[in-house]
């Protein structure tokens, strides 16, 4: 006999790693997704590509753009067949949060997701304020990391 209701194993959220390459990220919040059944789908088994992804404004509401969800076909005889679809999908935010995204965005910040959430009933998209770096942050970040993962090998070593 088998729990119906047992906990879910915790999964790891699907993370923009470019955003924080590219960003200074400030301001987060955690929005709701509009989603179809195979987009869900595509979500849980970690089909998803934030990469390139961004969010705007349209009629007072939040937008992802060019997130791609690598749907499953129905089709038969073709196991395993995919079809990436990169169309808009509103977010779901409180209008006191969509707000203060205006005003920043008028400020010159850009609205990046830097995760997507499945664990639980829901999915939720991580959204922040961000202000874009210039090319010489960037290596100041890479030269960084690099220190940093130099100093970790050589306590590793002791």
């Amino acid at each position: 006999m088998t729990n119906r209701h047992a906990a879910k194993p915790a999964t790891t959220p699907i993370v923009n790693r470019r955003a924080r390459f590219d960003y200074e990220l400030s301001e987060e919040i955690v929005a709701g997704i509009v989603l179809t059944g195979l987009e869900v789908r595509a979500a849980r088994d970690r089909h998803v590509q934030l990469k390139g992804a961004y969010v705007t404004l349209r009629n007072g509401e939040l937008w992802l753009n060019n997130a791609s969800f690598s749907l499953k076909q129905n089709e038969r005889g073709k196991p395993g067949s995919r079809a990436v679809d990169t169309s808009a999908r509103k977010l779901l935010a409180s209008r006191k949060q969509i707000d203060d995204f205006a005003t920043a965005r008028q400020r010159g910040l850009t609205i990046v997701p830097t995760k997507l959430l499945t664990h639980g009933r829901f999915i939720k998209v991580v959204i922040a304020l961000g202000k874009g770096k210039k090319k010489y942050d960037k290596r100041e970040t890479i030269k960084r990391r690099d220190i940093e993962r130099e100093s970790r090998r050589t306590l590793r070593r002791y």
